[in-house]
């Protein structure tokens, strides 16, 4: 496996600011169009993905799912818009390492391939994980586990306090809970950690 990252988007002129930004930091990159295109040239690629959740033909969850399906190991980070969070999530269950809300912040994603990358060198003990995870999600109060359900589940602060029977606002200070007690940096590790736990 090489330090390498497949980027996979239909905009051709984030591609154009994407292959800027990694040239940049020293990111070898390839750029791809479409899921289907990277998919054709898969027997000779390596690294890590980098792939827009939504676009025409294979979107990237469909990407992950393929990539499982055909034994593929391949680290892989979603791009996602505001609204396809609940999308992301699922994306998370299905094995995505890390998803980057647009408009994103680069160090955040140049950091996020970095670890991806790292990873493919030291692939972490499933039953490592699981204890890692479970330990930082024993600090949580059961009220705070309930939330960490429902953020697993895609749903939005709305949906959760309407179901827990208590305001969004509470919602809100229970998810800035989880962060704290779980040294979680964004969403995404959040949801790491919650699914490594077996949440």
């Amino acid at each position: 496996m090489s330090d390498r990252v497949h980027v996979i988007d239909d905009d051709e002129g984030l591609r154009d600011a994407l292959a800027f930004l990694l040239d940049v930091n020293g990111v070898e990159a390839c750029f791809y169009p479409s899921a289907n295109e990277f998919l054709d040239a898969l027997p000779v690629a390596d690294g890590c993905i980098l792939t827009d959740i939504r676009m025409p033909g294979l979107t990237g969850l469909e990407l992950v799912r393929e990539l499982k399906h055909r034994g593929a190991t391949f680290p892989v980070i979603v791009m996602t818009g505001h609204g396809d969070v609940p999308l992301a999530v699922e994306a998370m269950k299905a094995g995505v390492v890390d998803f980057i809300e647009k408009p994103f912040d680069d160090a955040h994603l140049i950091s996020a391939i970095r670890t991806a990358l790292t990873n493919l060198r030291s692939v972490e003990e499933p039953d490592v994980a699981r204890r890692a995870a479970e330990e930082r999600l024993s600090q949580l109060s059961p009220r705070e586990r309930d939330v960490l359900v429902g953020v697993v589940e895609g749903k939005l602060n709305k949906q959760i306090a309407f179901e827990l029977e208590i305001s969004p606002r509470t919602v809100e200070i229970y998810r800035a809970n989880l962060m704290s007690k779980t040294r979680a940096r964004n969403v995404a590790e959040l949801m790491r950690i919650a699914l490594a736990a077996g949440l």
